[in-house]
């Protein structure tokens, strides 16, 4: 029996075919929901997570977007729900990176980063929301970051996108919560993915030594907590950063 009323709905999960969106997806299709799969350039890695989720029972689609750009976050809705029905969860996992100090960013770094991490979110969610209010239910969970509140030297830009991540998921939370729909932020702390993997031995022994659990998250504890805020029993919660991070934000 599902008790997280999560079977039947349709997920999309931007930025899935790799890391936390990968893990979330995964999660999410394990609880019986169906699951579009969000990729921009990474098709192939996709394609391996759809097959496997259809290779444990469950149901998922691959669909291509860049987030940043209105017109294909458009027709990446207008996909999903032609073939799983309106979409009645939305992670809004897709992010980059492009580290610099401010005095030497460019102007590119800066707002590709913006563009991903911020208007992605605000483009994909306006999109599926407008069939969550008519039908009373729905749960928006943003994928943020620990150095969206304590902040990191060389990245302005992402720090910059991450914490807007917050005051968006505040405010969205109060203009929806009447019609049933959850809005929740879960912020990371390092985890164990591809981003992760490149740090040298210096940086992996620095961040080890500001994390009071002493060592990396996995991508299921990530994946673990936006189920959960995506089902019935987190029916109460919204408005909330939550941090999954080891203590790093304490």
């Amino acid at each position: 029996m599902d008790e997280t009323g999560i079977a039947g709905k349709t997920a999309l999960v931007t930025g899935a075919s790799k890391g936390l969106g990968r893990a979330i997806a995964i999660r999410l299709a394990q609880r019986g929901a169906r699951v579009a799969v969000n990729y921009n350039s990474s098709a192939e890695a996709a394609a391996e997570v759809v097959g496997a989720i259809e290779g444990m029972g469950g149901e998922a689609i691959a669909v291509k977007a860049d987030v940043s750009k209105l017109d294909e976050v458009k027709a990446m809705v207008d996909e999903v729900e032609a073939a799983y029905g309106q979409i009645a969860i939305l992670v809004n996992n897709a992010g980059i990176i492009n580290d610099q100090l401010l005095m030497r960013m460019s102007d590119e770094a800066w707002h590709s980063v913006i563009d991903i991490n911020l208007n992605g979110a605000f483009y994909c969610t306006r999109a599926a929301l407008r069939n969550m209010v008519r039908s009373r239910w729905g749960r928006i969970i943003n994928i943020g970051s620990v150095v969206g509140e304590r902040g990191n030297p060389g990245q302005t830009n992402y720090t910059a996108s991450k914490a807007a991540m917050v005051g968006f998921t505040k405010a969205l939370s109060k203009e929806v919560a009447t019609r049933n729909i959850t809005v929740n932020i879960v912020n990371p702390g390092y985890v164990e993915t591809d981003t992760t993997s490149v740090l040298t031995d210096q940086q992996r022994e620095h961040w080890l030594s500001v994390i009071p659990q002493g060592h990396f998250g996995e991508a299921d504890d990530i994946a673990h907590m936006v189920t959960f805020l995506a089902g019935e029993k987190a029916k109460y919660i919204t408005g909330q950063v939550i941090c999954v991070d080891g203590g790093m934000a304490v």
